[in-house]
């Protein structure tokens, strides 16, 4: 089956106008936040639109070595009445390809009361038992949903997703040594090179969320969420992982790679070109333009690019010019 096209973008998301504005706005970005709205702008390469598809990055990881790192896939639908009849275990998670933040994850862990949200609610991520999701109808009816949305509001802003055929993924459920949601770690990644790491703890109870330098030396950082307490302790795969992410991101000035450390494997998450949407909070504010201290916007992104060309920071400081 022909997978669909992406839904069309409102007039302000494709307005030649809008773009123009908003380029002009963007051309001398200082701080971390103004170069990732200078990238969904201006970095329009296949190899961006890969990173942000949750079906086509499995193909960019495998080609750098690290298939083993990949959760199992049990799917990739073009269609949502496929998840009526597709036989899963009891965990799993089924979230769009075209989208970030989005997630039923399906498994016994999670609390007795919770409940599947409703299709309308759109982009949504929740965690229920497998009793809560026995109707597959209405799992169907949330993915189809998903799949009838454009995600990041079109080319003017997160211009990946408006390029990304709306599909359903369903893959494994992750679980930590205590049956919860595992730790995620959020690699930041300027040039091939980590220069931070986040952590994001307790997703669905007492969320927490510390930043940290690759020594891991804590960073009086924060993103919203609280500090853990007690502090994370470094991982002992740390060094493992920051090789991985280096590697995974060749080819980009900047990307976020996320990963997942279980007792037993390192597991890929996603790569996100833009995170928050070039709205990442920060306190203190110094923190975005430190983060952005680390990135030197290219003048012009271009398809065709060497990757290790791409890794090295340009000279020239952007123009005006796209």
């Amino acid at each position: 089956m022909t997978a669909r096209r992406p839904p069309r973008a409102r007039w302000r998301g494709r307005s030649v106008l809008i773009r123009l504005i908003r380029l002009h706005r963007t051309r001398h970005p200082q701080t971390f936040t103004e170069k990732v709205r200078y990238k969904m702008l201006r970095d329009h390469r296949a190899l961006v639109v890969t990173f942000a598809d949750k079906a086509a990055v499995r193909d960019h990881v495998s080609a750098h070595g690290f298939a083993h790192l990949l959760p199992r896939a049990f799917a990739v639908l073009d269609d949502a009445d496929g998840l009526l009849g597709l036989e899963l275990p009891s965990s799993y998670v089924v979230k769009p390809t075209h989208g970030s933040g989005a997630a039923i994850v399906v498994s016994p862990a999670a609390a007795p009361e919770a409940t599947l949200p409703r299709p309308e609610w759109g982009w949504v991520y929740a965690h229920v038992r497998p009793a809560a999701a026995a109707d597959r109808r209405e799992l169907r009816d949330i993915a189809a949903g998903w799949m009838g949305k454009l995600y990041g509001r079109g080319p003017n802003e997160e211009w990946a997703y408006s390029r990304i055929p709306p599909r359903i993924i369903i893959e494994e459920a992750l679980a930590a040594p205590g049956g919860g949601i595992p730790d995620d770690y959020k690699f930041f990644v300027f040039h091939g090179t980590c220069r931070y790491i986040q952590v994001d703890s307790g997703r669905f109870g007492t969320r927490t969320q510390d930043f940290f330098e690759p020594d891991w030396t804590h960073l009086p950082l924060s993103g919203g969420p609280a500090w853990a307490d007690p502090p994370h302790p470094a991982p002992e795969r740390l060094a493992e992982m920051v090789g991985i992410v280096e590697r995974l991101a060749e080819g980009t000035d900047f990307v976020r790679v996320d990963l997942y450390l279980l007792p037993d494997r390192i597991v890929f998450g996603e790569l996100t070109s833009y995170p928050a949407g070039g709205h990442s909070p920060f306190h203190p504010d110094r923190f975005d333009a430190e983060f952005g201290s680390h990135w030197t916007v290219p003048r012009r992104y271009r398809q065709d690019r060497p990757a290790a060309a791409s890794l090295r920071a340009p000279r020239r400081a952007p123009s005006d010019r796209d």
